[in-house]
């Protein structure tokens, strides 16, 4: 999923705010410094998920015949590459 960078920074903001807001959640950095690191996971998060993404259409486009994108055979290769890709990273 593609995310604007306005749209990642505004998902740490609510993420770091719903962390502060929890009783068993101490900040030891300033919010700012947390609120970066949040959005610095969640790009590297996104454009892992783009590389997976990536990795499962390459698969189903290297197969001998046309799939067409929507249907019913694409979105079950899509599925089995999406995941064989994600236990490849041990996720």
């Amino acid at each position: 999923m593609r995310l604007s960078r306005d749209k990642v920074n505004k998902v740490a903001h609510v993420i770091t705010d719903a962390l502060a807001e929890m009783d068993a959640v101490e900040f030891l950095e300033d919010r700012n410094t947390i609120r970066l690191e949040v959005r610095r996971l969640l790009e590297e998060l996104l454009n892992q998920e783009a590389r997976i993404d990536q990795a499962a259409r390459q698969k189903i486009e290297s197969q001998k015949r046309t799939i067409l994108e929507g249907s019913q055979e694409w979105d079950i290769l899509y599925r089995k590459y999406y995941n064989e890709e994600v236990k490849k990273l041990g996720v």
